[in-house]
C-alpha cells in the first residue's frame, strides 16, 4: 500500500524534451497498404509521427532530453546524484543505458543509475524513485528520463503511431530553484497482458481486446480517481492535464470521463503531430505544459503502461518561463517529412 503523503522537500527544477525532426505521416504509411489514410487519421486521431535517424536511439534521445533539462536547471551535471532511464527499448538487454547517459552528460562517478522498464510508464516511475530519495535526504538532485525509439513491426496497427522522443525531469531538493513543486504521487498495477515482447523478439505483440476498457481505460481512469480521492484533490482544481497519449483518442475520452474540459488538456496533447513515443509520452506533455505554463497552475500528469499500470502526480508551478527560452515547442514546429520508403531504409540502417 503507498502512503499518500504530500511531498514538502520535492521540487521540479528542470525539465527537456527532445524530438528527431523526420516525420512519417499516417497516410503514407496507409498508402503503402493500399487502406484509406484519412480515415486512418480520423479514427486514430494522429497525423504523423516522428522518426529516428539511423544513428539515433534511446541513449542519444536521452542525452538530448537530460543536456536541455540541465540547460533549464542551470546546474552541472555533477551535481546529479541519480540518473534513471526508462524505456522499453534499451540498446542493450546487458549492459545499462544509465551509465552511458550519465557518462556522457559529464556525471562523475558517485551517483545511482539503472534502467527502468514498465512499457510507457516506465520513466515516470523513475520520477517517483527520485523524489523519494530526495524527499528521504539521500539525494539532492537527480535526473529522471523516458526515452524509446518506439518498435513496431512493419504491416502492424503499431506501425502508424509508434514514435521516437525522450523527456528528461530533474528533480531537486530546495538547495536549489524549483519551476514547480511536487505535491503527490500515486500508482495503480495490475497483471494486464495487453502488450509484450519477449527476450529475444524485435518487435511487440499486443492483445487488441485487452487494450481498450480492460488497460489503458481502467487504470488511466480508475487510478486517478483513486490518487484524488487519497490526496483529497478535485479534478476542478487542476489547470492542466496531461494523460499517456497511445494516440489521440484514448486520453479525449478518458478525460471526458474524469470531467476534464479540452482546454486543461491541449497544451501538453502532443500526440496528433508526433505519435506516441511510449516511455516519454505523457513527459513530453509535462515538460511543454511546465515550459508554458503560468505561474500558480496547478498540474495533474498520469502516465500509463502496458502490463499494466499508471503514476499519477499533481504539482504546482512557480516559475513561469520567458517564452523566448521554450525549446519543445520550436522542435516539434521545424520538422521534415520522410517517406514510407525512407522511413523503412532508416529502419533498416539502425538495426546493421
Amino acid at each position: 500500500m503507498i502512503n499518500y503523503k504530500q511531498f514538502t522537500k520535492v521540487g521540479v527544477v528542470g525539465v527537456g524534451g527532445y524530438v528527431p525532426k523526420y516525420r512519417l505521416r499516417v497516410e503514407e504509411v496507409a498508402k503503402s497498404r493500399g487502406k484509406d489514410g484519412k480515415k486512418i487519421v480520423g479514427s486514430l486521431g494522429v497525423e504523423q509521427k516522428a522518426v529516428g535517424d539511423k544513428d539515433e536511439d534511446t541513449v542519444s534521445l536521452g542525452v538530448e532530453a537530460g543536456r536541455r533539462a540541465l540547460k533549464r536547471a542551470e546546474v552541472r551535471a555533477n551535481k546529479l546524484g541519480a540518473v534513471l532511464v526508462g524505456s522499453e527499448s534499451h540498446p542493450y538487454a546487458v549492459k545499462p543505458t544509465g551509465s552511458m547517459v550519465a557518462e556522457i552528460l559529464g556525471v562523475g562517478n558517485e551517483y545511482i543509475t539503472a534502467d527502468l522498464e514498465f512499457a510507457c510508464k516506465a520513466g515516470t516511475t523513475g520520477m517517483a524513485m527520485i523524489a523519494g530519495m530526495i524527499e528521504a535526504g539521500m539525494i539532492d538532485l537527480g535526473l529522471a528520463i523516458g526515452a524509446d525509439v518506439a518498435q513496431s513491426q512493419p504491416g502492424d496497427a503499431l506501425e502508424f503511431t509508434a514514435a521516437a522522443g525522450a523527456a528528461g525531469v530533474i528533480l531537486g531538493s530546495k538547495k536549489y530553484s524549483w519551476l514547480a513543486e511536487l505535491n503527490y504521487f500515486g500508482s495503480f498495477n495490475s497483471d494486464t497482458p495487453d502488450f509484450w515482447r519477449r527476450e529475444g523478439e524485435k518487435y511487440p505483440k499486443h492483445a487488441g481486446r485487452f487494450t481498450g476498457e480492460p488497460a489503458y481505460f481502467k487504470h488511466v481512469v480508475e487510478g486517478t480517481r483513486r490518487f484524488l480521492r487519497k490526496t483529497k484533490e478535485k479534478i476542478r482544481e487542476f489547470d492542466q492535464v496531461v494523460l499517456h497519449m497511445p494516440n489521440g483518442k484514448f486520453p479525449k475520452r478518458a478525460g471526458q470521463r474524469l470531467g476534464v474540459e479540452w482546454e486543461k488538456m491541449e497544451k501538453g496533447f502532443l500526440v496528433r503531430e508526433m505519435g506516441n513515443p511510449y516511455s516519454s509520452s505523457a513527459m513530453l506533455g509535462l515538460v511543454k505544459v511546465v515550459e508554458e505554463g503560468e505561474r500558480g497552475e496547478k498540474i495533474l500528469m498520469t502516465s500509463y503502461g502496458s502490463g499494466a499500470g499508471s503514476d499519477s502526480f499533481s504539482m504546482k508551478i512557480k516559475k513561469k518561463i520567458d517564452e523566448k527560452k521554450t525549446d519543445l515547442a520550436g522542435q516539434l514546429a521545424q520538422v521534415e517529412q520522410i517517406s514510407y520508403a525512407e522511413y523503412l531504409k532508416l529502419m533498416r540502417e539502425r538495426s546493421l
